[in-house]
């Protein structure tokens, strides 16, 4: 069985995701700041640096991906810190079990253990399940 987390270990994990959280926010808030539609600006801009529409769009949509990523991660991150609030954080979700400090460390705002994780990815992979 793997050992809970000291509260140590429990102080620096809250402190790296609150910067990590800080970071996204003023990530996503660069992307979008002052634009009513993100994508038809972008588009525009692009268009206007490059000449080519193809470019252009290809460009905006790997914008809108970035900010997509980063709220999805953001969302991660708020997860984790009401976790540390009530008191589960670095218990796995689907077992219960202690989630490893590495594992932690490697990736704060984890939810599962690495078992756990690793069935959570390949069902995810498998896809839902066929229709009869």
């Amino acid at each position: 069985m793997t050992a809970r987390l000291t509260d140590a270990e429990r102080r620096e994990l809250t402190a790296t995701l609150r910067k990590r959280r800080q970071t996204l926010g003023a990530e996503i808030a660069h992307k979008v700041e002052a634009q009513d539609n993100p994508a038809l600006l972008t588009l525009r801009n692009r268009m206007e640096e490059t000449d080519d529409w193809a470019v252009a769009d290809l460009e905006t949509a790997l914008d809108i991906a970035e900010v997509s990523r980063d709220t999805v991660e953001l969302r991660e991150v708020d997860a984790a810190l009401t976790r540390m609030r009530d008191g589960t954080y670095g218990d796995c979700v689907e077992c219960g079990q202690a989630i490893p400090y590495a594992r932690l460390a490697a990736n704060p705002s984890a939810a599962r253990c690495i078992a756990c994780q690793e069935r959570a990815e390949a069902a995810l992979r498998r896809g839902p399940p066929a229709s009869l």
